[in-house]
């Protein structure tokens, strides 16, 4: 008995020391890889943009990322859709990298705010940043230098030409009040994701102020960016081993030397997205909308323009509800539209017309609120579609009053003038063919089968016809 219970714990001590290791430690699971998501943003930062960087973060979280890399060349674009980009980033619980690639990418305007706000901001050789002046469409002078006037260090001379005049007075600062509140507001918001992420904020300052750019070197060595890395690769070894503190509090030491990349790219909701984000598209259709829906009243019963009429505006609308639109200049667009299809059926000798083209040219004018790379519609597109469509109406317009002063040529009133042949006569009256169908009819002369006869009128199913000289084979039939 003692025996067998011997050679037991003999056997159980040895299954537990093949199951350690020579230290005597339990052997512990390999780490898995870590891994890196990559989004890339190409083009103009709108309504798309924002939300697909908000799914593929939330994808980034659900695999447990350890890092996610915007991969950005950027014009830049929409103020709100950069500051819900900005605000992801904040609220990310994983470190984020913004990284300015391929060789002669550019992060313009909103793309300066969103790198500043990442957690590590890195370049590729070759690329540039700044250019963050917030632009909004009627400000007066945009785009154009400041005059030499405009300085208020310069001097004016003298009333006796002596040049040691007095300093001028300061010159009010150019443009209106708002666009002062909206260039402060950006300064002062760059500037704190400057403080922020511990980056230079002079710079900041003057991206904002005097569209100042910096190339990937002098962004370096200005302490505007982290690392300039050649590709994606060389930025993760780069910053391999770097600590991050997240606005959470937590602090994070990256693990990304020879990570698991994965790429995610738009998918079809993104593009479809990005594509209804375009206002120049957003006016066709709208103006398709309008176009169908009007024929489908005038001429109810076809169904084809009026269901393609409504889907079209339909989408038109929600198109502008992501854009930064002014709704006066909607307005003034469908006015417009009234007015050039009014033009054709009313005799206003062109005044309906040439005022609904000057509508719909103001109005398209002053359909966006924003000067934004992308999202502005040129002047010449405005005034081709207001002739196109203005020579689409009067086209039709006269295609309508051509077809109204036309013979109508089916229904019963084709039938006035219309020959025909006597194939009955009786006591109960006469009826002759016509058109393929036999009618009642009456005439102020006798009539005889095999008589010709033309319809004169017509009295609700009783033809009133008049009978035709006989031919000279019809007298020799009825001589036989």
């Amino acid at each position: 008995m003692h025996a067998a219970l011997r050679r037991l714990c003999t056997l159980l001590f040895l299954l537990l020391g093949l199951g350690l290791p020579a230290d005597g430690r339990a052997a512990e699971a390999p780490p898995a890889a870590a891994k890196v998501v990559a989004l890339r943003l190409d083009g103009v930062i709108g309504p798309a943009t924002s939300d697909f960087v908000s799914r593929g973060l939330a994808r980034a979280r659900s695999e447990n990322a350890r890092l996610v890399v915007i991969e950005m060349d950027t014009p830049g674009g929409l103020d709100a859709s950069m500051r819900v980009i900005i605000r992801e980033i904040l609220a990310s619980p994983i470190p984020i990298a913004t990284y300015v690639s391929p060789g002669g990418a550019r992060a313009a305007s909103a793309g300066t705010y969103i790198l500043y706000a990442s957690h590590i901001a890195a370049m590729a050789p070759a690329t540039n940043l700044g250019a963050a002046t917030p632009v909004a469409i009627g400000a007066p002078g945009s785009g154009k230098p400041p005059a030499e006037d405009d300085d208020p260090a310069t001097t004016q001379p003298g009333k006796d030409g002596d040049s040691a005049g007095k300093a001028a007075a300061p010159k009010p600062r150019r443009g209106d009040a708002m666009m002062a509140k909206i260039e402060n507001d950006a300064a002062a918001y760059l500037r704190s994701l400057a403080q922020l992420r511990g980056r230079d904020a002079d710079f900041a300052e003057r991206a904002v102020r005097e569209a100042a750019s910096l190339s990937a070197d002098e962004a370096l060595k200005g302490g505007v960016i982290d690392v300039v890395a050649s590709d994606l690769k060389d930025l993760l070894a780069r910053i391999d081993g770097r600590t991050v503190k997240l606005d959470s509090g937590n602090v994070v030491q990256l693990a990304t030397a020879g990570a698991e990349v994965e790429r995610i790219v738009p998918d079809w909701r993104n593009r479809v997205l990005s594509i209804l984000s375009n206002p120049q598209l957003a006016l066709v259709l709208m103006m398709i909308g309008i176009y169908g829906l009007f024929f489908e009243f005038t001429s109810p019963g076809f169904g084809v323009p009026g269901v393609a009429g409504l889907i079209c505006l339909l989408v038109a609308l929600y198109a502008f509800q992501l854009l930064p639109v002014n709704w006066a200049g909607v307005a003034l667009i469908a006015i417009g539209a009234t007015l050039m299809l009014a033009e054709a059926f009313l005799p206003s000798f062109g005044a309906l017309g040439v005022g609904g083209i000057v509508a719909f040219v103001v109005g398209g004018l002053f359909l966006m609120d924003t000067e934004a790379p992308g999202f502005g519609i040129p002047l010449p597109f405005i005034i081709g579609l207001a002739l196109v469509s203005a020579a689409l109406i009067l086209g039709v317009g006269s295609l309508a009053a051509r077809t109204r002063k036309r013979v109508v040529v089916s229904g019963r009133e084709a039938l006035v003038g219309s020959l025909g042949t006597v194939t009955v006569v009786s006591g109960d009256g006469s009826w002759a063919q016509v058109q393929g169908e036999s009618w009642r009819v009456t005439a102020p002369d006798p009539l005889a089968p095999g008589d010709r006869v033309r319809v004169v009128g017509i009295s609700g199913l009783t033809l009133h016809v008049e009978r035709l000289a006989p031919t000279h084979s019809a007298i020799e039939r009825s001589s036989r």
